[in-house]
This record gives C-alpha cells, sequence and structure tokens, in this order.
C-alpha cells in the first residue's frame, strides 16, 4: 500500500481538492492507498477539512498538532503515523503534480527504495524571490556537499528508508537532505512545479533565509569551519601589518594615524563577533538536542477506518527526538 504524506498549514481551500485529486489518479490505477494529512497548527478550518474529507473518504487519515511545529515536524509525523509498504510526501497545495505518484509508484514497484522527484522548472515566480531561492540553494548545495539545486521534498521512500529516517535521534532534522544521506536504491522523476489554485505561499525571502540558516546547521558544520578559516585569515593578516610596522619603525617610517588602528580593531572585533554569533547558535541547537522535547505534539488523530465504521479521534504525543 501507498501511504501519501501532506504537511498542511492554512489549507482549507485545498484539503478536499487535493483527496480527491489523489483519490481519482490511484484508483485509475488501481493502486492501494491511504491519505495521511498533517494540520500544522493551522489558524483556519483546515482540521475541520480533514475530518469532512476523511468522513467521505475511508482511506483518509490526519494528524493535529497541538501547535505550529514547522514543515519539517509536519513531514516526519505523517510518516510515523503512515502505514503503507511505501510512503510519498508531497505539498498540499499540489504544486507538486499528483500524476507523478503513479510513475514513482511503479518505480518503487522496480525495486527502488528512495525516488526522488526533482524540478524540471519552479513555475512562476517573482524576481526576488527566484534570486533569494537560487541563493539559498546554492549556499546549502556547498554545506551539506548535496546539489539541492533542483531538490524538492516530493519524495516516495521504501518502508526500511522510512524507518531508517524515523530512527534518526536528532530533533533538528532536514528531510530534503537527510532522505538522500541515508542512501538505498536511489532514482529521480523530473517534474514541473505547478502553479497554484488556491490561497497563497508560505514562503517568503525572510522565511527562506531562516529554513536555509536553520537546516545548514542542523545538517553541516561549514559555518563552524568558517570560524576556523576567519581565524586564520586574522592571524595572517596580524603577520603581514606586524612585520610591515616593524619594517617602518626601523626604517625610520613608522605609521602614524589613529584610523589604521581603529580599522584594525573593527575588522577584527566584528570577526570575534560574528564567529561568537555563530558558534551560539551551535551551542543554542546542542541545548535543543540535549532537553530531548519531542519534534511535535498530537493534539487529535484520525485513524484510517474500514468502510461503514466511524473513525476513531485519540488524543496523543508525537515521537520524541530522543527515540
Amino acid at each position: 500500500m501507498l501511504s501519501v504524506v501532506l504537511p498542511a498549514y492554512n489549507e482549507e481551500k485545498m484539503i478536499q481538492k487535493a483527496a480527491d485529486t489523489i483519490d481519482r489518479i490511484l484508483n485509475a490505477e488501481k493502486i492501494p492507498y491511504e491519505i495521511v494529512f498533517v494540520n500544522d497548527g493551522s489558524k483556519d478550518r483546515t482540521w475541520e477539512e480533514i475530518e469532512r474529507a476523511a468522513g467521505r473518504n475511508p482511506n483518509v487519515t490526519g494528524v493535529n498538532f497541538s501547535r505550529n511545529f514547522g514543515k519539517e515536524s509536519a513531514m516526519y509525523a505523517g510518516l510515523a503515523s503512515a502505514s503503507g509498504d511505501c510512503c510519498a510526501v508531497m505539498d498540499c497545495d499540489l504544486q507538486h503534480p499528483p500524476e507523478i505518484l503513479v510513475e514513482m509508484y511503479r518505480l518503487w514497484e522496480q525495486g527502488y527504495e528512495v525516488v526522488e522527484g526533482v524540478k524540471h522548472s519552479r513555475g512562476k515566480e517573482s524576481a526576488l524571490h527566484k534570486a533569494s531561492a537560487g541563493l539559498f540553494y546554492k549556499l546549502i548545495s556547498s554545506a551539506v556537499k548535496i546539489d539541492m539545486s533542483r531538490a524538492s521534498d516530493f519524495k516516495l521512500l521504501d518502508r526500511k528508508a522510512v524507518n531508517a529516517l524515523l530512527d534518526m535521534p536528532e530533533r533538528n532534522v532536514f528531510f530534503r537532505a537527510l532522505s538522500s544521506w541515508i542512501g538505498y536504491r536511489k532514482t529521480t522523476v523530473e517534474f514541473d512545479v505547478q502553479e497554484r489554485t488556491e490561497g497563497e505561499s508560505k514562503w517568503s525571502t525572510k522565511s527562506l533565509i531562516k529554513y536555509a540558516v536553520k537546516n545548514i546547521v542542523s545538517f553541516s558544520t561549514v559555518p563552524m569551519q568558517c570560524v576556523t578559516v576567519a581565524g586564520v585569515f586574522v592571524f595572517l593578516l596580524a603577520i603581514v601589518l606586524g612585520i610591515q610596522s616593524l619594517v617602518r619603525y626601523f626604517s625610520g617610517h613608522a605609521v602614524e594615524g589613529f584610523t589604521t588602528v581603529i580599522l584594525l580593531i573593527l575588522i577584527i572585533g566584528s570577526i570575534i563577533m560574528i564567529s561568537l554569533g555563530i558558534i551560539g547558535y551551535y551551542i543554542a541547537k546542542i541545548y535543543e538536542e540535549v532537553k530531548g522535547r519531542p519534534r511535535y505534539l498530537i493534539s487529535r488523530k484520525l485513524e484510517r477506518r474500514a468502510a461503514g465504521k466511524e473513525n476513531t479521534e485519540p488524543a496523543g504525543h508525537g515521537k520524541p527526538a530522543d527515540d
């Protein structure tokens, strides 16, 4: 069975449409499936729409967070709740074309354990958003040593790959990179990002920057290495300036001027403060991991039901980060 995980934040207008579209496509191909919606603390009627969709279709299940925990947590909660032999993750706004699920599933039947959706085109975007997204992917690709330029969260994973991800103890996770890092037999499928038919994108330039910083730190130590490089650079600069000053002093042409000293202090002080900020951010993330708080908390959950039976809605807790 194929489990389709759809994180949702303020997507009340897309829940039923997503459920109906996926149901139509997979039923036409006779692919057994379940749909797992994860409501990530939406402020609109997203959860009510998930309940309504589950009432209409016994293959629809739902997880409702106690508050907003972020898309990464929502994807992991959906994977933890899924019961399929393979699991696909896609966006609830259908910008990831559901038709590609069929191709992904057929490739899984051929023995592939990780099927990655890669972007052939990004669809219509503003110049600012495209530029910021391009910079983000360049930074994160160089940091995690994986080509993320066309990567997406649109993937299909075999059960063993899903279990490998869920068994990882860290709380701060980067699904897009970790699903590539785990290995297994892998292939890719190209897709064109579709236009939204309802609502608007939740991603802004500010959120992309925050997303980039968080995921680079969670998956890479490159920023810490930059601190070392900066320290070496300042040390070499100090040696050069020291030699220059001594030469001028002994030749009777000592450098005079308050400006040079101030500039050196400002440069060195700035590098020190930036370095301390990077180190402090890593320490904060270590602190979050040490506390061992769960990745998410579940307030309600809709279990998959047989046709003609009522859904049950037990409350529960999310999977702890150190499981």
